[in-house]
Order: structure tokens, then sequence, then C-alpha cells
């Protein structure tokens, strides 16, 4: 980690938690952990985490901005803290790993990660569960995570999960204590995030290829999956997409080579599920998401063409703009399909990328899903406006999710196709036309020729 851990960190560390570190007049046999105001006072066990073992995950705490939290835990009761050494934290991690912790978009991770190591409680090594009695569970400040404690057998050393307790009550103060661990714990939640995280990376970094011939006149394949000719690495699938979408095996393209699923093809299932979880925990797209799995197929539909070849981008309203839909706009039947089909674009969009586009163009139509319609954008306050009028939406939470062949991008409002209509003049008052028969070419020539040589014709109306 950054060595400045030793200085513009720590001191403004320091100064958050010793903003008012002289104690009041104190009554005799009291100890005042938190000075005037509810802020900690030097003699914390918070101040006691700058000791030089363990600057590292002070750091770390201040990144994850807990400190507020902590301060509200140490206020309320005693806590027990479990730090790994600074060693552990700097050389024994995976590079990866303290990356994927420090990003901004893995704060949440972060949170999770820290706060399993703090119990709310005071934990002291003579009060530590002996051999006989097993492991002894404690909840976290994490909530959803515990600790189990325990001794080994045979020689006594104190546990925490399979981690050494190395420096036990290392420090301890009024409001907690600290043992020294020989490592970081690492919830299974937040593992998990990593491993998926990681996947996506090395899914991402490979291009489609391998789509079939398509015979232009029938839209269909020239040949087997099989034995179809390769076009070159990253082109996209020749069928178009509203054909994919069509039922049959004989229009669906073959699978474009790639990582993750069944022989060597695009997960297309796995990412479609990813990136609704993703929606989930993002928070504020929880209609978007429930329409996708429950009220629709569309999520087992997506997940098909991005296994196929397909790349797709998702304009997700927020559960504010779903929350106008009217009753009439969701009653019809397969309205929920329609809209979401207006919502998602048949491209690999990034926030980037549109809004580029719309610099430079002024204002570019996408192809959607509800095939003809198409979705405007513009450039509108520094950012993407999709649509017009009272039906148009801001692109609101840029790049939700980008795995490289599904990109989510959050907008404020729920847009629906505009309506053509056509205005018919209708005349002022009632004219009566008179339809008069038109003789054919080769009747009249006949007529003019009876004419000329003086001969009555047999045909009438001549």
């Amino acid at each position: 980690m950054d060595r400045c851990i030793y200085g513009c960190s720590i001191v403004s560390f320091l100064l958050l938690l010793t903003a008012s570190a002289l104690p009041q007049s104190l009554e005799p046999g009291h100890h005042n952990i938190t000075g005037s105001g509810g802020q900690i006072n030097s003699n914390s066990v918070l101040v006691a985490l700058l000791d030089s073992r363990y600057t590292e995950l002070a750091e770390l705490v201040e990144k994850a901005l807990l400190l507020q939290t902590l301060e509200d835990a140490v206020g309320r009761h005693n806590i027990t803290i479990f730090a790994p050494r600074n060693e552990a934290l700097e050389r024994d991690l995976d590079p990866d790993f303290k990356r994927f912790l420090l990003q901004p978009g893995n704060l949440k991770s972060l949170q999770t990660l820290l706060l399993s190591h703090i119990i709310p409680t005071r934990v002291g090594s003579t009060q530590w569960p002996e051999e006989s009695t097993g492991r002894v569970k404690h909840v976290t400040l994490g909530r959803d995570q515990v600790l189990h404690l325990s001794k080994t057998k045979g020689n006594g050393k104190r546990l925490v999960n399979s981690a050494v307790i190395t420096r036990p009550d290392n420090l301890t103060r009024p409001d907690g204590l600290i043992h020294g661990i020989e490592r970081l714990l690492i919830p299974r939640s937040v593992q998990e995030d990593f491993n998926r995280r990681r996947n996506l990376r090395s899914i991402s970094a490979v291009l489609p290829e391998g789509a079939p011939e398509i015979d232009p006149r029938t839209n269909r394949l020239k040949k087997s999956a099989a034995a179809a000719v390769a076009v070159p690495a990253g082109s996209p699938p020749v069928l178009p997409i509203q054909s994919a979408m069509a039922p049959g095996p004989s229009l669906a393209p073959a699978p474009a080579p790639g990582p993750g699923g069944p022989r060597h093809h695009f997960n297309g299932e796995a990412q479609v599920k990813d990136f609704i979880h993703t929606l989930l925990h993002y928070g504020g797209y929880n209609e978007m998401a429930d329409i996708l799995v429950n009220l629709t197929s569309l999520a087992t539909e997506m997940g098909r063409l991005v296994s196929e070849g397909y790349v797709l981008t998702v304009l997700a309203p927020n559960d504010e703009a779903m929350a106008k839909l009217t009753t009439d706009q969701l009653s019809e039947p397969g309205a929920p399909e329609q809209i979401m089909y207006y919502h998602i674009i048949p491209e690999y969009q990034t926030e980037e990328s549109m809004y580029n586009s719309v610099r430079r163009f002024g204002k570019v139509k996408y192809e959607t899903l509800r095939f003809p319609h198409k979705v405007a954008a513009k450039e509108a306050d520094g950012s993407v406006k999709f649509g017009s009028g009272d039906r148009s939406a801001y692109l609101f939470d840029p790049d939700i999710y980008t795995d490289g062949r599904i990109s989510v991008q959050g907008i404020d409002g729920v847009l629906f196709p505009e309506v053509e209509e056509e205005t018919v003049k209708k005349p002022s008052g009632s004219v009566k036309k008179v339809v008069q028969t038109r003789r054919g070419k080769l009747l009249e020539v006949a007529c003019r020729m009876l004419g000329a040589i003086g001969k009555d014709s047999y045909i009438s109306k001549c």
C-alpha cells in the first residue's frame, strides 16, 4: 500500500479521532471514553489502533469511511478488535485482492471485511474458551458475520476462526482491546465477490468469433454450425438480432466461442444473473430486477442472446421512475415485455461512448429490441438525455455494470416510443366529384381511324 500511510493518512486519522481529546472533569471512579460532542478521546482503543504494528489496518478503516460507525460502537459498549499486523497486509495479501478492496465500487466489500474483525463486547485472553468448551461464537459489527473463538488441542494456542492470536491483549484501553492476529480474516461473501469480478475480467478480454455464414436471400444459415466458416475475431454474429430472437433452431446462429459455458462458449445465463445481482446490490433498481426475473422471461432470453455472441446495453429505470408507471400502462397483455424491450439496445455502449457520440453528432438514435422503434439520445446538461418532452430520461447512474458483453446504465425515467400521429385534413365543405370513365389508348386510336375513312363505328361511344 502507499507509504503515505505513515504520513498524511495517519495524521488525518488521528485528527479525526482526537479532535476533542481533552476529557471533561471526571468524577472519581468513572472513565470518560468520549469527549464533548461525542468525539473519541486520546485514551480510546481506536486511537490505540494507530500503533505502529497496525497502521495498515487503520488506513483501511479510514478508506472504508467507518470512523463514525466505530465511534458510535465504542460510545455504546466495549469492543474487541482482531488486528492483523502490517506485514500480513503488505506482503502476505494477494495484490489483486488488495487492489479489489481499494476500488471505490467495492466499498461495501471493504466495510464488510473490516467489520468482521470487530465484536461489540470485551473478550480478553483470560475470558477465552478452554479446549473442553469447544468453539464459542460471537456476532461481529458486520451483523451477518460471526467469529469463532477456540483453543488448539495440545499447545493451547488461541484461535479466532482459523487464525492464530499472535499478540493477545496487545493494547488494552477502557473502551476495548486489540488482539494481534497472524493474517487477515476474509468473509466468504467478500471472497465470492472477488472471485466473480476476477472471472468477469477474464471473460471481457475474449472477443466473439466464429459466427456462421448467412444466405442474404433467405436469411438462413448456409451451413451447419459445425461446418460454418469462422469470421475474423471480434466480428459480431452475421444474423440480425431480431432474427435471433425469433423461435426455431434453424434461425439461431452458432454460439460465439468464449470461456465460462458448456463447450467453451460464453455463459450468457451466468452473466445475466451477475448483472441482476449487481442491480440489487447497487440499490435503487429493485423494480427493474423484479420485472426481469419474475414478470417476464427476458432474463432467459438475454442470456441466450449473450451466449450466441450478441452484446446488449440495458437502460435501467430506477425505482422512483418505475413507481410512476400507471395501471393502464402495465395492464395490457405483454406490456412489461414491450416496455423492457424498448430499454435494451443491441450494442455495447458505455457512458463515455454515448456521451462522445451525442457531443459529436448532436442527436443519435439507437436501435432497440422493440423493433422498429428507436430511442433518441442527445447531450443535455453535461449528460446524455434519452427521449423527448415529458417522456425523457437522463443518464443518472453511469456504468452500473460493464463486463464487455452486457452494459447497464441507470436512467431516471421510463422511456416510451414516440407516436407519430398523421394529421388528416378534412375538406371544409362537401364537394361532389363526378368520376368520368377514361377510355383506353387503343380505343381512342380506333375511333379516330374509323372517323378518318368516313365509316360509322360499331363501337358505342366512339
